[in-house]
Formats: C-alpha cells, sequence, structure tokens
C-alpha cells in the first residue's frame, strides 16, 4: 500500500482522475452531510453489495444487461434512508446543467448512490435533504477531496459492536495511485463501520472500541473469539465509497472492479460485512486514459482499487475529528497508537 506521505505539490485524491469533480454538503445543526461524485461528461459505472442492510438508489440499473450504459453522479450520503433524498437536489442541479439520459423528451439524469446511518449523533430530525444535494452537486470541483468530519463522513463512528460508549470519531477519506503507463485509480470513502479499524500494514488498531479506562482498545475480534455475543444486531454502521479509473471499462468490467475494490474493507476493517452492514462499494471509469490498442486490465485495476481505498478508509479515521464523547484516533492517547 502506497505510503501516507504527501506527494509534492497536489495531494492524491480521488480527483486525480481526470474529468472527476467531488462536492460536499456539511450540516451545522449536527455531523451529518453527503458527498457526490460528478462530472461535466457521462461515464460507466458498477457497484458491489454487501452486508445485510443495504441502503441503495439505482443499484440495479447498474447491471450488465440493462440499458442505460452511463450515469451522470454517484452519492454517498449520511441520514439513514432520509439521506437518499439527497439525489432528488443532484438530479435538479444536473438537470439544470444539461446532464442526462436522453429520452428523446428530456434528459433524465441518472444518479445512483447509498446511505449509512448516523442519525444518533444530535438530533436525529436533521439529516441531509434534496437541498443537501443541491449544494454538494453546486460545489464539486477538481480540488483535493476534502477529508474528516465533512459530507457524508460528518457523522461517522467506528468500534460500535459493544454500544457508543466505546466508539470513537471516523469520517471520510481520499487516495489515488497514478501508474508509470498512465493509469489513475483513486478511491474515497465514508468510514462508518462497527468493527475496528485496523492499519493492514502494521497489523495495529488505530481506532476502535475503547477499553473504560481510555488506555487502549477493547479489540473487537478478540472478544468475539473469547466467547463474546453481540446483543441487538442493529450497531448503526456501514461503510460507503467510491473508486474511480481512468480507464475504459463496461458496466460489467466496473461492477468487477468494485467487488475487488471491497478486499479494502475486509483488510482494514474487523469485522466488515455483517448482517446489519450496508457495505457499499461503486466503481466509476471515464475511459479518458490515451492507452495502447489493447483491453484494460481489469485485475490490475481491481488490485489497485482495493489498495487505494485502504488508503482512503484510514484516512477517513485519521483526518476525523473528535465530537462530542467520541475521541478521534488523532487525539487518543498518543501511547496507544504506535
Amino acid at each position: 500500500m502506497q505510503s501516507l506521505a504527501e506527494e509534492k505539490g497536489r495531494r492524491p485524491s480521488l480527483t486525480d482522475i481526470e474529468g472527476l469533480l467531488v462536492g460536499h454538503y456539511t450540516a451545522r445543526e449536527r455531523p451529518t452531510g453527503c458527498t457526490v461524485v460528478t462530472s461535466h461528461t457521462s461515464f460507466a459505472a458498477g457497484v458491489d453489495v454487501r452486508g445485510g442492510a443495504p441502503g441503495t438508489r439505482e443499484t440495479d440499473l447498474l447491471r450488465a444487461e440493462n440499458i442505460v450504459q452511463k450515469i451522470n453522479a454517484v452519492f454517498l450520503s449520511g441520514g439513514s434512508a432520509f439521506g437518499l433524498d439527497t439525489a432528488t437536489g443532484i438530479s435538479r442541479y444536473l438537470e439544470e446543467h444539461g446532464s442526462g439520459f436522453e429520452t428523446g423528451v428530456a434528459k433524465v439524469p441518472i444518479v445512483c448512490g447509498a446511505i449509512l446511518y448516523d442519525l444518533g449523533l444530535g438530533d436525529p430530525r436533521i439529516r441531509p435533504d434534496a437541498q443537501a444535494g443541491y449544494e454538494a452537486a453546486r460545489g464539486a470541483s477538481s480540488a483535493p477531496v476534502a477529508e474528516g468530519n465533512v459530507g457524508a463522513g460528518a457523522g461517522c463512528t467506528v468500534g460500535k459492536l459493544f454500544g457508543p460508549e466505546r466508539a470513537m470519531k471516523a469520517g471520510l477519506g481520499s487516495w489515488s495511485l497514478r501508474m508509470p503507463d498512465g493509469l489513475k485509480v483513486g478511491a474515497v470513502a465514508a468510514v462508518n463501520s462497527v468493527g475496528d479499524v485496523v492499519d493492514p500494514v502494521r497489523g495495529k488498531i488505530i481506532a476502535g472500541a475503547r477499553k473504560n479506562d481510555g488506555t487502549g482498545f477493547f479489540d473487537t475480534m478478540e472478544q468475539l473469539r473469547k466467547g463474546y455475543i453481540p446483543g441487538a444486531p442493529f450497531k448503526h454502521n456501514t461503510v460507503i465509497a467510491v473508486v474511480a479509473t481512468n480507464a475504459a471499462l463496461d458496466k460489467a468490467q466496473c461492477s468487477k472492479v468494485a467487488q475487488m475494490a471491497q478486499d479494502a474493507l475486509a483488510r482494514c476493517i474487523y469485522p466488515a460485512h455483517t448482517p446489519s452492514d450496508g457495505d457499499t462499494v461503486f466503481a466509476i471509469a471515464t475511459g479518458q486514459l490515451a492507452a495502447a490498442a489493447r483491453a484494460a486490465d481489469v485485475g490490475r485495476i481491481g488490485a489497485l482499487a482495493a489498495d487505494a481505498l485502504a488508503t482512503a478508509i484510514l484516512r477517513g479515521v485519521e483526518q476525523a475529528e473528535s465530537w462530542g464523547p467520541y475521541p478521534a484516533a488523532k487525539s487518543y492517547p498518543a501511547k496507544v497508537i504506535k
């Protein structure tokens, strides 16, 4: 996995993929928000949905046999199922700017997305709505993606299997990989897991369920191995992400890349893909890479996507700020994080 040290100049980010724009809406009243990935031109996309409690929009459209071949935006949102309203505002903005699938009488923006549960932080009646989606789309740019307590990452927490009193604050992270032949692969992730977040290189927990005395981590998987039996399964979790490449891929190939990118969750989150998770990864391809006349190596792109997403997940934890009773990794006792 690429070092987290920032490269000279521009910080690696999903928007290193030419043509992609990312915008956030972050609520002021409580930590929640939404994030949109869009472009001035349509792009191919696929999806991989895991876990038993997904909240998604237009994912069936991304099946290879269905007619629409390209889409206009992907959103990630807090607010649980209420957050799906953000798609209405994103669609309105795209329609105003002439983007959409041509039906003969109107252009219909194709907007796919997924939500996570963050209603436990502050007033649950405050959640991303259509106007939030509109503002996120209006503010989308090619600048490096803002990270931490922003957009869909604003209300994210991790390490919740033993209750919110042991949880920690997380957020949104982004990263990209740039290959010598011009191939680029990027990722953005909102990290809201029930499990602990582990650095797969060091094998160390960097955020997760805390010990009562605040001196270390409870270690979720160790407790499960010792025989701990979780109570009610609904633990307010889900990791949602977008990976992207500048290669030319079709919908089926994008879905394979999304499937491979899910490996990042298994590497970094213990446990992941549980019955109460809605873990969802979208993959998009802009097709702007001027490569030799040969088929794109989907396996290579998928492997790199998992690598980039793993780093984005770690950044989503490392860039987060503490909120209320939830400490962030950067403020948790330094002696614990080695």
